[in-house]
């Protein structure tokens, strides 16, 4: 699949969702990655407790293409203002790779004054060990660190780090290892 294509059925597909939702792009000199996120509660029309999402995302690197599927919930952490937490699972596909790595997310909002826009800091670790891992995989470990501030409604611009490693049964192999910078819409 091209990635004229994958932007073209992102935008498509995210067309057919409403309030809450996102999808972004973030790039550096080598690497273009397509979000899409989905507040599964709004379709559902549930407003209490637990929010439950499904995100996708493209990498598209120099080497390889990966692509990871993943639905989680997540729910303020009582106790500590701004602080929310997500659990779930993902899926991985690479050439030759499968994998369903569980996974942690932490988003932080930072107690700014009002003339500062929403900023947010997020720490995102997926884990799957062999028993998780299929085809050629042996172990798969995704982390990312991210800094998102909303500089107009409903518009964010972000930037982090990913460290992505696909440990192959035959080779270890560091997927992806990086900065970037993006731009998200919600709506």
């Amino acid at each position: 699949m091209t990635l004229k294509n994958v932007l073209i059925t992102t935008l498509l597909l995210s067309n057919t969702v409403h309030a809450e939702n996102s999808i972004g792009i973030d790039i550096n000199n080598e690497d273009v990655e397509i979000l899409a996120s989905v507040n599964l509660n709004t379709l559902a029309d549930y407003a209490n407790g637990t929010t439950y999402v499904l995100d996708a995302n493209y990498l598209r690197t120099d080497g390889d293409n990966m692509t990871r599927i993943g639905f989680s919930g997540q729910n303020r952490l009582q106790g500590v203002e701004g602080l929310t937490l997500a659990f779930g699972l993902k899926g991985v596909f690479a050439s030759n790779f499968l994998a369903f790595p569980l996974m942690a997310k932490a988003i932080y909002e930072l107690p700014l004054n009002d003339s500062i826009p929403s900023t947010s800091l997020s720490l995102n670790v997926a884990y799957a060990p062999s028993v998780l891992s299929f085809r050629d995989a042996d172990n798969y470990t995704d982390f990312r660190l991210e800094a998102d501030m909303e500089v107009i409604s409903n518009i964010h611009l972000f930037t982090g780090y990913r460290n992505i490693s696909t440990n192959y049964n035959n080779n270890d192999q560091t997927f992806n290892n990086s900065f970037y910078g993006g731009l998200k819409l919600s709506f």
